[in-house]
């Protein structure tokens, strides 16, 4: 395959087809440097056309609270007691300038994530 910039969908699906069959190429071959050339251009190509948004501030303290394993009552004490932790996990209230310090520092999150606005369930 001649490389060259993804310009089309036609062009990424050729890629995404051509990265398959040489996926698994021994390492300093020639089709095992095409694959890595490929995946380059098949990144930015994807970054431009299906960019993917950052998750809102409560999505991403749940999926952290995933990856660490935690439960809702491990954030006790964190940001609040029970009901609190509740109320902002089910989007009742607002995360405050205290909540997202802490949560930054117990989930190992960045601020920025978490003092982006979100809308509250009625």
């Amino acid at each position: 395959m001649t490389l060259k910039l993804i310009k089309t969908d036609v062009e990424y699906q050729e890629a995404l087809n051509r990265l398959e069959e040489i996926f698994d190429a021994k390492i300093g071959t020639p089709e095992s440097d095409e694959a890595d050339i490929l995946g380059l251009l098949i990144d930015e190509y994807e970054k431009e056309h299906y960019p993917i948004d950052a998750p809102d501030p409560i999505e991403a303290i749940k999926i952290r609270m995933e990856e660490m394993d935690l439960k809702q009552k491990d954030l006790v004490g964190v940001i609040g007691g029970k009901s609190r932790v509740s109320e902002i996990l089910n989007r009742k209230k607002k995360l405050t300038v205290g909540m997202v310090r802490s949560l930054a520092l117990r989930l190992n999150l960045s601020a920025q994530i978490l003092i982006n606005d979100y809308k509250l369930l009625k």
